[in-house]
């Protein structure tokens, strides 16, 4: 059993023996969210903490691995948003490394609406910004799936409770009753074994689930009163927030391509002692991955991680934070954790929204470059100085 005190309250955490260790795969922060005052900051994610991109492809043939073998199709895998969004997309990728024949779907979950595209809407309840849905594919053949699907896949980082889920599961089922059986993935899963016991009854439909590390934890709150965090969701029906239809929003049924052209160009710049950081942009998370582990494979020393809208406190597993404008066009507060300034030699910042003020500044504070990808490889540098 671990203890750990956090500022926002006292944690246990008792974890199974397994390949991973707990402090292998994550650490402990506080949240500025009277909600859920604390964080399980996963160390092998690629948002909150810097990862190697074959760190991160090992998580994500694991959990693949994990999947029943006898699920019906097709199969959705739905990822959620923002923190899972690359974590399942790697997962489905890795899934249909292994099962190239079988019809399966990817999509995620979303906080930006692209256009009038129909959305489906759920509620992540412990969420600092707990508004979510899914977009329709607007492609006839990946609707067909979805409205055809006989399996969930769904994806996060960790498991505590399992509301989220149910909620998300009850939207899709609402969509297509077909849907006759669920599998959870996640990094972590500390809903415990009475929880994970009681799913299939609870989901009104079977439910499996696996993780590459599972136990369970009690949080006692302490009396500690946060200062409101600010607005960290400010949704509007149909505003334009550059929110990209392209990698996963609108569903794919196949792996994204390495940008190997760029990666190439990158790589050719760097010397073999110099230390880079491929950096996400809050829910563009995937093609970055792709980006580091095109870089990795030349040979470039690259960790990959991601800006964030979730508002964490400094301290225990969180050493450094930097806040800056919101790229989306929300006005919400985003930020970059465990990264000082010139820590790295270079700073790769990917983005799927058109250049702004929001960038500039963000690339200005980490000494980075911009590269807006407007597809797996039409990529086009923006001109920071």
């Amino acid at each position: 059993m671990r203890t750990v005190m956090l500022p926002t309250g006292r944690m246990e955490v008792k974890a199974d023996a397994g390949q991973f260790s707990l402090d292998d795969l994550v650490g402990f922060a506080a949240r500025a969210n009277a909600r859920r005052g604390f964080l399980f900051l996963s160390k092998v994610l690629g948002k909150h903490w810097p990862v190697t991109p074959q760190l991160m492809r090992k998580i994500h043939v694991e959990l693949a691995a994990k999947i029943p073998v006898d699920l019906p199709g097709p199969v959705v895998f739905i990822a959620m948003a923002e923190t899972a969004i690359g974590l399942g997309q790697g997962v489905f990728e890795a899934y249909k490394a292994n099962n190239p024949n079988r019809a399966a779907l990817f999509l995620h979950t979303s906080r930006y609406q692209v256009g009038d595209t129909p959305i489906i809407e759920f509620e992540e309840a412990h969420s600092h910004a707990p508004r979510q849905f899914m977009h329709m594919p607007t492609d006839i053949a990946l609707r067909g799936i979805l409205l055809t699907a006989r399996s969930l896949v769904l994806v996060d980082d960790e498991a505590s409770t399992g509301n989220t889920f149910m909620n998300l599961t009850a939207a899709c089922r609402a969509l297509n009753p077909a849907i006759e059986c669920v599998h959870l993935a996640t990094i972590t899963n500390f809903m415990g074994q009475a929880v994970n016991d009681a799913l299939t009854q609870r989901f009104g439909i079977p439910v499996t689930i696996s993780a590459v590390l599972s136990g369970e934890y009690t949080f006692t709150a302490s009396e500690l009163q946060l200062a409101a965090a600010g607005a960290a969701q400010l949704f509007e029906a149909h505003a334009d927030r550059g929110a990209s239809a392209s990698f996963g929003r609108l569903g794919v049924n196949r792996p994204l391509s390495v940008p190997i052209d760029l990666a190439k160009r990158l790589v050719a710049t760097l010397r073999p002692d110099e230390r880079v950081l491929v950096l996400g942009t809050g829910e563009f998370m995937h093609m970055a991955f792709l980006l580091g582990l095109g870089l990795e494979k030349m040979g470039a020393n690259v960790v990959l991680q991601s800006t964030t809208r979730s508002p964490i406190l400094q301290g225990d597993a969180v050493s450094h934070v930097l806040t800056f404008p919101d790229n989306y066009g929300e006005g919400v507060a985003n930020f970059i954790y465990n990264v000082v300034p010139g820590q790295y030699d270079h700073v790769f910042i990917c983005h799927e929204t058109p250049a702004n003020a929001a960038l500039h500044q963000l690339a200005n504070a980490v000494g980075g470059r911009l590269f807006h990808f407007l597809s797996e490889n039409n990529i086009e540098e923006i001109p920071v100085r």
